[in-house]
C-alpha cells in the first residue's frame, strides 16, 4: 500500500530543519526525503549532518535534504577484510612508492568522485554547487579526503565529513584496482586508532554490505551522532603502523 505523503517543506536561508522522523518514509516516491531548499553555507551543512541529514540532488533539482531510515552504518571493528584485499593492504604498506595521504588534493579527489560512474545511474549528484559547498567545508576542516597514491599519482580516494568523532563517508573513486578499497580501509584504520566506532555510509547497497556495514534504525543512528560529535576531533594524519592491527591481528573471519 502506498504511503500518505506530507508536503515537502521548504527552507528559506538560516530556516532550522524540520525533525529526521518528518522524512517521507517507506512507500513513498523518495523515502527518507525530508525538505528542500536553504543553502549550502558551511554552517547550514554542518546542522544537518549533526542531525543525520545530508543533502543530495541532481542538476536542475532545488537542493534536496535527506535522512533515511534505517540507516547505513560501517562499525569499524566489523570492517570484512577480505583475503585478497589483505594480501593487498600487505604488499602496500610494503612498497615505499605506495602511500596513504590525508586533505593534500581534496578537490581533485571530489571532482574524481564527481566524475566516477555509478552502477545504475546517469549523471552525478556530486554537482558543481555541492563541489564548491564540500571544498568550503574542508577548508573549515569538517571535510577530509583519504588518498591512495602509488609511484606519486593519485589512483582512488575518497572524502568524507568529520564533526567531532561522528564520521560521514560520501563518495569513492579508484583507477586502479582496489584503489578505493585502500582508502577505505586506512579511514577504518584512523577511526581505530581514535576510538571511532562508525562510519555513516548513508544508504543500504551490496558493495557495502560486502565490506562489513549494516542498517540501524534512524533514531538510533541520530543518538550515536550526538555522542560521537562530542568526541574530540581527529587528529587527521594516517600512520603507516595503523596497518599493523588490521592486517596482521585482525582475522580473516572477523
Amino acid at each position: 500500500m502506498t504511503e500518505t505523503m506530507m508536503p515537502l517543506p521548504w527552507l528559506a536561508s538560516g530556516d532550522a530543519f524540520p525533525p529526521a522522523d518528518t522524512a517521507w518514509g517507506a512507500g513513498t516516491a523518495a523515502p527518507g526525503l525530508l525538505c528542500a531548499g536553504a543553502d549550502l553555507s558551511v554552517g547550514t551543512l554542518q546542522r544537518a549532518y549533526e542531525n543525520g541529514i545530508f543533502p543530495w540532488f541532481s542538476a536542475g533539482q532545488p537542493i534536496l535534504w535527506w535522512s533515511p531510515a534505517p540507516r547505513m552504518v560501517l562499525e569499524v571493528d566489523q570492517f570484512n577484510l577480505h583475503p585478497s584485499l589483505k594480501k593487498t593492504l600487505k604488499k602496500f604498506a610494503r612498497d615505499p612508492t605506495c602511500e596513504i595521504r590525508i586533505d593534500s588534493a581534496f578537490a581533485d579527489v571530489i571532482q574524481a568522485c564527481a566524475l566516477s560512474p555509478r552502477h545504475g545511474a546517469s549523471g552525478t549528484w556530486i554537482v558543481p554547487d555541492m563541489i564548491n559547498a564540500y571544498i568550503d567545508l574542508h577548508h573549515a576542516g569538517l571535510a577530509h579526503s583519504l588518498e591512495t597514491w602509488v609511484g606519486g599519482e593519485l589512483v582512488g580516494g575518497l572524502y568524507c565529513v568529520a564533526i567531532g568523532g561522528a564520521v560521514f563517508g560520501e563518495s569513492m573513486f579508484y583507477r586502479q584496482a582496489d584503489a578505493s578499497k585502500i582508502a577505505l580501509a586506512a579511514l577504518v584504520c584512523l577511526c581505530r586508532h581514535h576510538k571511532i566506532s562508525q562510519i555513516d555510509c548513508q544508504q543500504n547497497t551490496a558493495h557495502l554490505q560486502s565490506l562489513g556495514a549494516h542498517e540501524i534504525p534512524r533514531a538510533e543512528f541520530i543518538e550515536r551522532v550526538q555522542t560521537l560529535r562530542q568526541h574530540p576531533a581527529i587528529n587527521w594524519q594516517f600512520q603507516p603502523l595503523y596497518w599493523r592491527e588490521l592486517v596482521t591481528v585482525r582475522s580473516d573471519s572477523a
